[in-house]
């Protein structure tokens, strides 16, 4: 059977060459697409984002973000402009409505695969064709950035930007009088739609990895490997003002829109309260992100691991020493961040791909030590054994039942395995990393599409959105209010007019104020519901219930829907 596959891989790979970016686009959309349209919007940032997009929308203000009634001086406009236009687009189109999750989803969808066309597209002037293809497909396939790739907010649209303006530095690092005023010119004109999409990361990773070559090449004993005027030709005298041009108009608009409210919010609470105090419970210890890697990484971070005692030693190379000064300091900033969260070091992704790509094409490869090897497979054999795992047990705990992506996740990761470890015994290590990244795609199938979307019980927002169309049909959001639970994909799934309630005396106090209201209130607050409610002389009527977890909190809740019981006729 082996034997076959190296056939089949012989017979492929001429057409992989011929259309290099054609397999890559279909190798992707085969990865990402399941579950793309049928999981429902997850909290909390992915329905935080696209209920502000969907607000702007409905607001036509596209200068100021707003979450309900509340400023969201978080992160830049850069991703609801892309997301509105994507949602916009349709609906003219008679393709969907605001009301669904998946048209905010396309800017992620579509940022990915440019990441990963990107990290193609340059990675030949780094790595050479063949191996900038693999580590291309090796990015494509990786865990964070299939996840990424379903969630509508900025990261993935990031990536795209940082995996673009690094290849273009890294041409100009290279080939410095080859670097023309118009690559210097797209140079800086992505970083600053970078500053549109996440605030400074773009630039920041630039910025490390030009201090490091800088300070590498000046204490290198062979000299600066490639010139020492590649700074010179990213032209940053007209340059940075550029990239500032970018994203100045909306700074200004927004600093007058808020009366400076964004920047200190942005600034002073968001990132300084990530980089100090481990915001939103995501704290994480110094080599968080060395010990989620394989997870992160998976299916290919077996050959990456294996790759970086060669790639250390090999860094007078001119262009490997260019992706390792892309990843090291910028990853140690990371580490160094209080707040961790494993899409946090998605930008370095492209340079590690690449790396591990190239030593698995490399004829003359030097092996890593054994325990390394060791550690990277038994990664690869723990997170697919996770992942079918998952699968499995998921929806028997939450639906007493076996769905059909439970076994196809099963049988999809002991293919992976067992092929890839087939092929690397056999020295096809290249052949063992396009295995790995071709058969994660029965995996991702089984968990995105067979059983996330067909596990209810967690999905508890739209759920209550349709209880409450069944119950009463046609009701004004502002009509309608809940208490004990407040998750953002209950407000898309409603709409933005929804009462978010306190207690339950407030339920019932916003349920008497006026006729034809509705509450859900939650099990916690039923009995407080109950005593309010009868101190008002209300007689509430049950009209629904719903019941699931809250995944956000670890915890499950009912929510009982009521209504003002009509009097009777006499």
């Amino acid at each position: 059977m082996l034997s076959h596959v190296l056939a089949a891989t012989d017979r492929v790979m001429p057409a992989v060459e011929r259309r290099p970016r054609l397999a890559l686009v279909l190798l992707c959309l085969v990865l990402w697409l399941p579950g793309f349209f049928s999981i429902p919007p997850s909290d909390r940032d992915e329905a935080r984002f696209a209920q502000a997009t969907r607000q702007m929308l409905e607001s036509g203000d596209h200068v100021r973000i707003r979450y309900q009634d509340e400023e969201r001086n978080k992160k830049p406009v850069g991703i609801h402009w892309l997301q509105a236009t994507t949602v916009r687009a349709a609906e003219v189109l008679h393709l969907g409505w605001r009301g669904d999750i998946w048209p905010y989803r396309v800017p992620s969808l579509l940022g990915a695969l440019l990441a990963v066309l990107a990290t193609f597209h340059w990675g030949r002037t780094l790595v050479g064709r063949r191996a900038a293809w693999l580590g291309a497909a090796m990015l494509g396939s990786t865990l964070v950035l299939m996840v990424e790739a379903h969630i509508a907010k900025t990261d993935a649209a990031l990536l795209a930007s940082v995996a673009a303006a690094m290849g273009l530095f890294g041409t100009c690092y290279l080939r410095p009088s080859a670097f023309t005023a118009k690559d210097a010119a797209a140079f800086w004109l992505i970083l600053g739609v970078s500053i549109l999409l996440k605030g400074p990361i773009g630039p920041m990773v630039a910025l490390l990895a030009g201090v490091t070559l800088a300070i590498a090449d000046k204490g290198s004993p062979h000299g600066a490997p490639v010139g020492d005027h590649w700074w010179k030709a990213l032209r940053p005298a007209w340059g940075v003002p550029l990239m500032l041009a970018v994203a100045l108009p909306w700074l200004v608009a927004i600093g007058i829109a808020t009366e400076g409210r964004f920047f200190s919010q942005a600034v002073g609470g968001d990132m300084l309260g990530k980089v100090g105090a481990g915001e939103e419970k995501h704290w994480g210890p110094p080599g968080f992100y060395v010990l989620t890697f394989a997870i992160a990484a998976f299916p290919s971070a077996w050959v990456v691991l294996a790759a970086l005692p060669s790639a250390w030693r090999d860094r007078l190379n001119p262009p490997t020493r260019f992706l390792l000064a892309w990843i090291v300091p910028s990853w140690l900033l990371f580490e160094a961040v209080q707040t961790k969260l494993p899409h946090y070091v998605l930008p370095m992704f492209p340079a590690l791909m690449l790396l591990g790509a190239s030593w698995a094409m490399d004829p003359l490869r030097r092996m890593p030590p054994a325990w390394l090897r060791w550690a990277g497979l038994a990664a690869l054999v723990g997170v697919s054994g996770g992942l079918a795992l998952l699968a499995l047990a998921l929806p028997w705990r939450l639906v007493v039942s076996l769905l059909w992506g439970g076994p196809v996740a099963l049988l999809g990761a002991v293919a992976l395995v067992w092929l890839v470890l087939k092929l690397r015994a056999r020295g096809a290590w290249a052949g063992a990393v396009l295995a790995g990244c071709v058969l994660a795609a029965p995996v991702y199938l089984g968990v995105m599409e067979g059983v996330l979307p067909g596990v209810r019980a967690i999905w508890v927002s739209e759920r209550l959105a349709a209880t409450l169309r069944r119950a009463a049909p046609g009701l004004d959001p502002a009509q309608f209010g809940v208490t004990s639970y407040a998750e953002p994909s209950m407000v898309f799934a409603i709409g933005t007019a929804t009462h978010l309630l306190r207690t339950g005396e407030d339920a019932a106090q916003f349920l008497a104020a006026q006729p034809g209201r509705v509450v859900a209130v939650g099990d916690r607050a039923e009995a407080a519901f109950q005593r309010e409610a009868t101190r008002l002389g209300l007689t509430a009527r049950e009209i629904g219930m719903v019941t699931g977890l809250n995944y956000t909190r670890g915890r499950f809740l009912t929510l009982q829907l009521y209504r003002v019981a009509e009097a009777s006729p006499r």
